[in-house]
């Protein structure tokens, strides 16, 4: 991963509700703004997944390289969200309180 990847900044990012904030091919995706929150908590950057103990706590030492959001407050279409049940695919990531 390159350090180019880490954010300078947090004003004005976009959280993916299933993975990082960047994607390859994510800017020409159709469903970004329906697959994006920018109501996320805390970044966690990981260069070497494996090795970081973060990323053993946050159960992500599997995910590639990236800049990702702790928690995404959002939900994603529910088209999308039964097609990654059906493959055992889908963790939701909003953490926000349920009242």
């Amino acid at each position: 991963m390159a350090l180019e990847m880490v954010p300078k900044d947090l004003r004005h990012l976009w959280a993916c509700l299933l993975y990082q904030f960047e994607c390859d091919g994510f800017d020409s995706c159709n469903m970004a703004y329906d697959s994006t929150s920018s109501s996320f908590d805390g970044i966690i950057v990981m260069m070497s997944p494996e090795d970081s103990w973060v990323s053993k706590w946050q159960r992500v030492s599997d995910f590639k390289p990236g800049v990702y959001a702790v928690s995404v407050t959002g939900c994603l279409p529910q088209g999308i969200v039964w097609e990654l049940k059906s493959r055992s695919a889908y963790k939701s990531r909003d953490t926000a309180i349920k009242t």
